[in-house]
């Protein structure tokens, strides 16, 4: 729904009326607007002239695809382009991606059309984008239409297309190909989201239709469709280029030889006379053109490159000729100005925001939320106590204050006090916790520390002194000034007390190899070299890492239609309550499903925390959007219970559900897969079995994988190859870490369910020998409750024998016996009835590992556990304790020694780990014992064994960053400075020490005052009012990162003076500094500020934080400018 309406509300305010009026008489016009009112004034300013068409410059294409969204939102039916950048250099003499021909082309097409009735085009372009001439128009392909009825020769049909720039391939996989067979063309166009089928019967079109590439199945019908130019230029140009681009550099000709040159021309050259022109944040203009043009002349090879871009000093004038509309959200001496703050509430929920609203409302605004579906606004309509909300739906808003609803999609909102204005996105008026993806180098290493308790004995690795022993926190008073220090112990017996705040630059040791590692020497140049030969190891293998998952970023994907109706019906009778991590995993899959790339998203959940839930969601999601949905599982078993659980909760859609599994006979399975295969089947669950190759969906749009590190090397490979085609959502309890690794380095997105469903409880673990009177009074508790239990016996052929001694030992209980070579039948029998209470223990294999779901059965026996791996345990303890009833786990072994170590630090892991969500501990703990080996391979594991896996996949984030051009700026690191004042957490504050480790570990790495604020809620809400000696900690951190951000490296105390240095600050910055800091000096030859503060340790830290506070701000302070 378009927000145009809303629009019309600007023009009662005084100011954009006078700027409506500067605008209309031409020239330049310098406008201040908060960042959040942006686009909502951008496009308010567009609307007064509909039919003139405007060109918006932003910084990079990031900014001006999303302002082109935003403005999109406001300004519909208008068209909105986007205009990237070509993505390549023109000296390279390679031709740009399709996708962003399509785009560009689109977009001048748009500038170039004559207005119709909804409008003139509004086209957002990137900096970059600017400074790229494009080919007269006349040198461009152009574009053409296929229309069913149409007569066309096939022959002449494929000249055009290479003409336009396609590419003749044997099968169309990707955007600007297309393949000729027989009498039907498949073409997938430049500009469209799915490749097209085109049949001919003779020379007429007798059927155009979309198919998949995936599956090369046709899908709906369509009358006609646009087949806009896959390259930008014609092609006597474009293959001299080629041709040239395969040359050396050296032996490159020159690019006038190739290109005609002087027939390209500027943007502003194919834009109407009359158009608009605005730059979006004129403070980042200017930068951008820059950086951009020195990375262009750098690479130049030959002067005439020079000609095919636009230089920022002639872009600048340019802009001045056009009359550039110049916004900034920097305040200055600009002549119209527009003030807004942004639209953040800290609501967890409608009944706490709603206060805000009803504030908003008596203050006189006109409110606005705008929810992202329908559904989900009539529910909060709802829902609301003492306001009345009325949806807009197309009508103008009036001039009363009051709450309206709206159903858009935006990313901005503002309250604008001069307009009476506010206008709130529910992402921004509810500020759920979103499962986030870790996108950014730096991320990594410092998530998965935080997944893994510390405890003293523990190996840890410091990154500048090496692997040392932890021996706990020590609380030292020292010059009458009390910290905590994490005391370390290195070779020889060497120690190191590390204060707190350098705790970030520590992380526990996990080697490739099970055992403790060797200790690091303090003082030699060892620990240097190893890190470096690692750092070469972690850049060869992010090679490899983005290779493997840029292939599926680049790829696009089908792009799921958001929630309708059913979705929303479907949802609401989910008979659980469910918990906020669910929401937000269900949430942010869904919103993956949305975006036009496929999804590879792992939900990492403890196991009955609702994994299935989320699988279920999505799959309907994508049944609803006409998809096909394959759900992969382990086991036969899991397979059946799925298939129960899907066709109970799709019972009253018109979803066709099937199984494919050994509890199938032959027929049934091959008669699911036809339906499959012809599109009748909407969702098949079955095993390793549905990846064979006579499985062939005729529409796949979804793949669910249940535990995938339980399937085989080949399995894997499948699924490698459906990553790049499909959305893929991975479930796991324990993710082998691998995968744990490449999640956390931003190569696939991780969502986390850590909350515990109501009313669970954590499993009560026994770890020990065999005892035969224990494993009765287990069964005979149990059954006296009404529960049920599980004797865990993995080989075969005694399991009867042992099914008999149970028997034996508790003649009251009915015993029954599973197992993987049983006959199918029996087996599906015998499980099912089991689940329905025909039974009081099953002896069983370790066929029940897996996602069986028996709210009964609460008592586990496991009779060898020391022959288990611990995910397996893990996985096999989670069949119990599925209800609120507590639940035991006996793990036995035959006797101490026959324990080798690794098994007994199984056990005692299990032992350890009896809390609730413990899946993602226990797959670190797995590394640890197992050792990286097996995982990284033979030559990164030397790697690993040296530095340790944390430091090691820290290096590999890093390389990931750097390597795939994604490396964000990263915020500065806290400046080193001490305070002679207390600054600890104090034991009786928090009492145990893992919890504590976690607090200092959040402080010290904290990189924003952000952080600290969160933190410091959080500590107020689970320990209680913090005291003072961690305020002080909290402040140092809160003035260091100031300090950092202002450019601070070094501040010293000397003589009761503070001095930081280097501080750059220009002539506004200064007289800001010396009238908030009365008595500052600045040298500004050396860089320094410098101050005097109070002897006494606490007002001597308060006078450091609003030091640090007022240099930050001097900093900032944008320099005047001159005449």
């Amino acid at each position: 729904m378009s927000l145009r309406q809303l629009l019309t509300s600007a023009r009662g305010d005084g100011s954009f009326e006078e700027l409506v009026a500067a605008c209309s008489r031409g020239g330049a016009e310098r406008i201040f607007v908060s960042s959040s009112l942006r686009p909502f004034l951008l496009a308010a300013l567009l609307d007064t002239e509909p039919d003139r068409p405007a060109l918006v410059v932003a910084a990079d294409d990031r900014a001006a695809r999303d302002l082109a969204a935003d403005l999109r939102q406001f300004l519909e039916p208008r068209p909105v382009r986007f205009y990237p950048s070509r993505g390549v250099r023109y000296e390279s003499h390679l031709a740009p991606p399709p996708h962003l021909v399509g785009l560009r082309v689109a977009a001048l097409d748009a500038l170039l059309a004559e207005p119709e009735g909804a409008g003139a085009a509004v086209v957002v372009a990137s900096a970059a984008a600017l400074t790229e001439k494009v080919p007269d128009p006349d040198l461009r392909p152009h574009s053409f239409t296929l229309a069913k009825g149409e007569l066309v020769d096939l022959n002449e049909l494929g000249e055009r297309l290479v003409a336009a720039g396609y590419e003749r391939v044997d099968q169309v996989e990707d955007r600007g190909q297309f393949a000729v067979r027989g009498e039907i063309l498949d073409v997938f166009p430049a500009t469209e989201e799915r490749a097209v089928r085109c049949e001919l019967f003779d020379i007429e079109i007798e059927r155009l239709a979309f198919f998949s590439t995936f599956t090369q199945r046709s899908l709906e019908e369509v009358e006609r469709i646009e087949l806009a130019p896959a390259a930008e230029l014609a092609a006597e140009h474009r293959e001299l280029a080629e041709i040239a681009a395969l040359e050396s550099v050296e032996d490159r000709p020159d690019i006038a030889e190739l290109l005609p040159v002087d027939r390209f021309c500027e943007l502003f050259d194919l834009l109407p006379s009359d158009a608009w022109v605005a730059v979006a944040a004129d403070e980042e203009l200017a930068p951008a053109l820059i950086d951009h043009w020195n990375d262009v002349t750098t690479s130049f090879h030959d002067a005439e490159a020079h000609h095919l871009y636009v230089s920022p000093d002639a872009l600048g004038e340019t802009l001045e000729r056009r009359g550039a509309l110049r916004f900034s959200s920097i305040s200055g001496d600009q002549p119209h100005a527009f003030r807004a703050q942004s639209a953040d509430t800290a609501a967890r929920s409608l009944r706490d925001a709603e206060p805000e609203l009803e504030k908003l409302v008596r203050s006189g605004y006109r409110t606005v939320v705008a929810w992202s579906r329908r559904g989900e606004a009539e529910r909060a309509r709802f829902n609301l106590n003492r306001l009345d909300a009325g949806f807009l739906d197309g009508r103008p808003l009036g001039d009363d204050p009051g709450l309206s609803f709206a159903v858009a999609g935006l990313r901005l909102g503002f309250i604008a006090p001069t307009m009476k204005l506010a206008i709130i996105p529910e992402h921004r008026l509810l500020r759920r916790r979103s499962a986030a993806r870790l996108d950014g180098p730096g991320t990594g290493a410092h998530a998965l520390a935080s997944f893994t308790d510390l405890r003293a004995g523990d190996a840890v690795v410091h990154e500048e002194h090496g692997i040392a022993r932890f021996s706990g926190f020590d609380t030292k008073t020292v010059g009458g000034v009390t910290r905590d220090y994490l005391e370390l112990e290195y070779r020889d017996g060497d120690r190191v007390f590390v204060p707190s705040d350098q705790l970030h630059r520590i992380s526990r040791y996990v080697g490739a190899e099970a055992g403790d590692p060797p200790l690091s020497k303090l003082g030699g140049k060892a620990w240097e070299q190893m890190k470096l030969r690692a750092r070469r190891s972690a850049q060869a293998l992010a090679g490899e890492l983005i290779n493997l998952y840029a292939e599926r970023k680049r790829r696009a994907g089908h792009a799921f239609a958001p929630d309708g109706e059913w979705q929303l019906e479907f949802e609401q009778a989910f008979p659980f309550r469910e918990t906020a991590d669910q929401l937000e995993a269900i949430d942010v899959v869904k919103a993956d499903m949305e975006e036009a790339r496929p999804m590879d998203r792992l939900i990492c959940g403890d196991v009955g925390y609702g994994k299935t839930e989320v699988a279920l969601r999505a799959a309907f999601k994508a049944a609803a959007d006409g998809k096909q949905v394959m759900f992969l599982v382990p086991t036969t078993v899991l397979a059946q219970q799925h298939h129960g659980t899907f066709t109970e909760r799709l019972r009253d859609y018109p979803f066709r559900i099937e199984v494919a599994s050994r509890f199938r006979s032959v027929a049934e399975v091959r008669t699911a897969i036809a339906g499959f295969a012809e599109g009748k089947v909407d969702i098949l669950i079955g095993t390793h079995r549905i990846l064979s190759r006579d499985v062939r969906p005729k529409d796949l749009g979804l793949l669910i994988l249940d535990e995938e590190q339980r399937f085989g090397v080949k399995q894997k490979d499948l699924l490698r190859q459906l990553r790049l085609r499909v959305d893929v959502l991975s479930l796991s309890a324990t993710p082998i870490p691998r995968t744990l690794q490449m999640s956390l380095a931003g190569l696939r997105d991780i969502s986390v369910i850590e909350t515990p469903p109501e009313g669970r409880r954590p499993v009560r673990t026994y770890v020990g020998e065999y005892d035969e009177e224990l494993v009765r009074t287990a069964i005979d508790r149990e059954r006296e409750r009404g529960g049920q239990s599980f004797l865990l016996h993995n080989r075969v052929e005694s399991i009867d024998e042992v099914a008999e001694g149970v028997r034996a030992l508790c003649p009251r209980s009915r015993v029954v016996v599973a197992h993987g070579q049983m006959e199918e039948k029996q087996l599906e029998q015998t499980m099912l009835g089991f689940l329905r209470g025909e039974g009081d223990v099953l002896v069983c294999t370790t066929i029940v590992e897996s996602g069986l779901d028996i709210s009964s059965a609460n008592t586990l026996i496991v009779e060898r556990a020391d022959q288990l791996g611990l995910a397996q345990l893990y996985q096999i303890r989670g069949r119990v304790g599925r209800s609120r009833e507590r639940a035991y786990a006996y793990l036995f072994y035959p006797s101490a020694a026959t324990l080798t170590p690794e098994a007994a630090a199984r056990l005692a892991t299990l032992s350890d780990y009896t809390e609730l969500g413990s899946g993602l501990k226990i797959a670190m703990r797995d590394l640890e014992i197992r050792g990286a080996g097996n995982l990284l391979g033979d030559e990164q594991s030397g790697h690993v064994a040296a530095v340790g896996f944390e430091l090691y996949v820290g290096m590999i984030d890093r390389a990931v960053g750097e390597l795939g051009g994604t490396a964000a700026e990263e915020a500065p690191d806290p400046v080193r400075m001490d305070v002679a004042v207390d600054a600890y957490v104090p034991a009786d504050y928090v009492s145990y020490e893992s919890a504590k480790i976690e607090v200092h570990r959040r402080i010290a790495g904290a990189r924003e005052i952000a952080d600290l604020i969160i933190l410091r809620e959080e500590l107020d809400d689970r320990f209680g009012p913090v005291p003072v000696a961690l305020e002080n900690l909290i402040s140092l951190q809160n003035a260091r990162i100031k300090l950092g951000t202002a450019g601070a490296r070094a501040v010293t105390f000397r003589s009761g003076r503070l001095a930081a240095s280097p501080i750059d600050l220009g002539e506004a910055g200064r007289d800001r500094l010396e009238a908030a800091l009365p008595g500052v000096e600045i040298d500004s030859g050396r860089a320094t500020v410098a101050l005097r503060v109070p002897d006494d340790p606490g007002e001597r830290l308060a006078a450091v934080v609003a030091a640090a506070e007022a240099i930050l701000e001097a900093a900032s302070e944008p320099p005047r400018e001159t005449d």
